[in-house]
């Protein structure tokens, strides 16, 4: 390290965790460079914005930590050192007031990322933060210095310590392609193949289907599938479905999937009703009346809805009540693959926590840090992705300190 100068930390990947990471390092002293192969910083987090910026979930903070699956117990320690409520006033602190939605979900009250973005950018600026845009990582030389490709060539940039924050495989034209496993793996790290997380599914739609309903929503359903319910919104896609509601599922769907080549999901277009009620309701239908009128006026199902039955059970519905009634509680629709990896919202893969220190330091690389989606770890949508990336990209920063002050 560097004894006659404040220390020399290079921060590659200019979203949420590397963001983070540059604040942390700046704030102690530390000279801090940001370099990202992107025009400008902080794509993908505007891309979230689009849909309100949900930053992070207000529920109870150990059901939080269980959203993350099996890497709940590696980022425990570090959501609890920067949890939820840190977040927020992190956020309040910029300028950005926020608020909990009707799910629990946290939002900015600008419901977008623009603004916070460029505050948290003046903020890191006015701390001394250097930025490099279009600045793609290459790679170490020989003696260990970090190169970097841009469009005055080749540079080489040595440092006391780096922070990785590359992302994850989606959404490869807002930065993140995953293109460093293969530098990782060289030095001896391992990583977990990319999956797609937090996406939609294909499922062999009729021509009729696909022309009429294509584009439209249902709101307020029930999913199951495994043992597992959750309510919320899904899109008819052309290609399948997608929307919250399946994305929520989508982990353990996407395993099925992929280890016996489907998967049934069971949809609930009456969520509020239990199967009795739905009974009764129809029982009272006047007598010689069509099915689907049947369903429009007692139920209030709209035209997708029953033709999403009609897919699931042929042109004919049942006559039956109770059958009926059983269809519209569990319609069952065939899931036969994954969306491509660049639609979905987040991956699963990336370096195993087996191959990082407690501080998130590699273990084949001293000095060198990862954080945010690079690391092997997933969660639904609602808030968890961005809070583990902010966490994560102030964990990597405090260990690269404790490394600079040890070294």
């Amino acid at each position: 390290m560097n004894t006659t100068t404040a220390p020399k930390v290079v921060v590659i990947g200019g979203g949420p965790a590397g963001l983070m990471a540059a604040e942390v390092l700046s704030a102690a002293g530390v000279s801090v460079t940001v370099h990202d192969r992107m025009p400008s910083f902080g794509r993908k987090f505007l891309m979230a914005g689009r849909g309100g910026l949900n930053l992070t979930h207000s529920e109870p903070q150990d059901r939080f930590i269980r959203r993350y699956g099996p890497a709940s117990e590696r980022l425990r320690g570090m959501i609890d050192a920067f949890p939820p409520k840190a977040l927020v006033r992190w956020a309040e602190d910029l300028g950005q007031p926020t608020f909990v939605g009707s799910s629990g979900r946290v939002f900015p009250k600008a419901m977008k990322a623009s603004p916070l973005l460029r505050e948290w950018l003046k903020r890191l600026e006015a701390q001394g933060v250097m930025f490099r845009l279009r600045s793609t990582w290459a790679g170490w030389t020989e003696v260990g210095d970090l190169t970097f490709t841009g469009q005055a060539g080749e540079e080489i940039v040595p440092a006391d310590a780096v922070i990785l924050a590359l992302g994850g495989g989606s959404w490869a034209k807002l930065g993140s392609d995953g293109r460093w496993t293969t530098t990782l793996q060289a030095a001896g790290a391992r990583i977990a193949p990319f999956r797609p997380s937090n996406v939609g599914f294909t499922v062999s739609w009729s021509d009729v289907f696909k022309e009429r309903f294509a584009g439209t929503p249902l709101k307020a359903v029930g999913l199951s599938f495994g043992g597992r319910q959750v309510k919320g919104e899904i899109m008819l896609s052309a290609y399948g479905l997608e929307g919250g509601g399946i994305y929520a599922l989508s982990s353990p769907l996407r395993d099925r999937v992929e280890g016996q080549g489907s998967a049934m999901v069971e949809i609930d277009l009456r969520p509020d009703l239990s199967a009795a009620q739905l009974e009764n309701k129809l029982a009272r239908g006047r007598k010689g009346e069509s099915v689907a009128n049947l369903l429009r006026k007692t139920l209030n199902l709209p035209p997708a809805a029953i033709g999403l039955l009609r897919e699931a059970c042929g042109l004919n519905l049942p006559a039956s009540p109770a059958a009926l009634s059983a269809l519209i509680k569990a319609a069952p629709v065939t899931l036969t693959g994954c969306a491509p990896m660049d639609r979905a919202i987040s991956t699963a893969g990336g370096v195993g926590f087996d191959s990082v220190d407690d501080e998130l330091m590699l273990k084949a690389l001293p000095g060198v840090f990862v954080a945010g989606e690079m690391l092997d770890w997933e969660a639904p949508t609602g808030g968890y992705l961005l809070q583990a990336c902010f966490a994560t990209g102030r964990a990597a920063a405090q260990g690269a300190l404790a490394y600079l002050k040890d070294g």
